[in-house]
């Protein structure tokens, strides 16, 4: 893959343990062989800049792609700046006609290079890529490209003329992120599977609780959720009944945060009552609160990649009768809104939780919901 000698490799993977907790970590080893000393030196200057770690983590993985197609493709590590071919490349090798593939096999990724990265799990499914997706990675290119001092070839007519001409050739209906929320009669069901002592289902069953009540949160903050972002808040009354335990979660820089704010969002009930469950058996009392458990129940230091937490969504759903592949983890997030909205909760409140900075955006799941239980939907009933 890479000509870097071993210790050089060792040396890197030692360099990203120092910026562990803002990397995708269960792949330290392949970024080290893949990412070069420039591109770990770049990301440790945005961890000390203070680059929000969800958008670093992004960064991160369309970097190491673009670095391991470069390796696959051409036999070497990305150039800086790269020549306008390459970047024509790698439209061409992403955006394709399906069509014209069945009659010209060299039409699109040749198939070595598609070989090399389904082996190296960048490559899951079969086909072109969505162009969002090859827009994302060309900007991510592009932004690093002027990170480096130089401007490279990502405005130019030629390149610009390729990808609005490949995703015409490329037709690909828009796939929703969940194409069923997890409202709360689901969450329940998902909850249910959740019924022994064990501490993989005391993990799931607190994952799919906090996630949810915390406004619906990205799998990635879950993920890369950690013991010191939990503040104890104070107990909240219930007349004549048990006070209820309450907790704040700081979630720090987001995706939709300004560059000096830190997101709150806060927990009560059952929820804060499953994650001190999973962290007591778990004896978690510092660093990642959501951990992989190996087949002998062992709970590892590191966190669950992001991946973990949609795979956790579609097992629970499998097991609780429902068809896995109708829900992700974006599911809970939508789920959220949509719960809120059909309990009447105001919408300025439920952004409050969600987190939302777009009223168009988060009005969707209200809007939806108010037509589907509206008059005009039933003239017939």
């Amino acid at each position: 893959m890479s000509s870097a000698s071993p210790p050089s490799i060792e040396r890197r993977a030692a360099e990203l343990d120092t910026i562990a907790s803002v990397l995708p970590m269960d792949r330290r080893d392949e970024l080290a062989e893949l990412l070069t000393d420039q591109d770990i030196e770049t990301l440790r200057h945005l961890v000390n800049e203070g680059m929000g770690a969800n958008t670093l983590r992004a960064l991160t993985s369309d970097l190491a792609y673009l670095q391991a197609w470069s390796l696959a493709s051409t036999g070497m590590s990305l150039p800086w700046p790269a020549p306008e071919a390459l970047a024509l490349k790698f439209v061409a090798h992403h955006l394709w006609d399906v069509e014209k593939r069945l009659t010209d096999p060299l039409h699109g990724m040749p198939a070595k290079v598609e070989d090399k990265l389904r082996s190296q799990g960048f490559l899951r499914s079969s086909g072109p890529h969505a162009p969002d997706t090859v827009r994302r990675r060309l900007a991510t290119w592009s932004t690093l490209t002027k990170w480096r001092g130089f401007e490279g070839p990502f405005g130019s007519p030629a390149l610009k003329s390729a990808i609005r001409l490949a995703v015409r050739a490329t037709p690909r209906p828009r796939k929703r992120k969940s194409a069923k929320a997890v409202t709360g009669d689901i969450l329940s069901r998902l909850l249910a599977t959740c019924h022994s002592d064990s501490l993989r289902d005391d993990r799931d069953r607190a994952i799919l609780m906090v996630a949810f009540a915390s406004g619906g949160r990205r799998r990635s903050e879950i993920a890369g959720l950690r013991k010191e972002q939990l503040t104890q808040e104070e107990p909240i009354p219930v007349d004549g009944e048990t006070p209820l335990p309450s907790l704040s979660i700081h979630l720090g820089r987001t995706k939709t945060s300004g560059a000096e704010s830190d997101e709150v969002v806060y927990i009560t009930g059952r929820p804060v009552e499953a994650l001190d469950a999973w962290l007591t058996a778990a004896r978690i009392e510092s660093g990642s609160v959501f951990r992989a458990i190996d087949r002998w129940g062992n709970v590892s230091r590191r966190c669950l990649d992001p991946k973990a937490i949609n795979d956790i969504v579609k097992q629970r759903a499998k097991l609780a009768g429902l068809e896995p592949q109708e829900f992700s983890a974006h599911g809970l997030r939508s789920g959220y809104l949509t719960e809120a909205a059909n309990r009447g909760i105001p919408l300025p409140e439920a952004m409050e939780q969600s987190r939302h900075r777009s009223v168009q955006q988060a009005s969707q799941y209200y809007n939806n919901a108010q037509r589907r239980s509206g008059r005009a939907a039933r003239l017939i009933d």
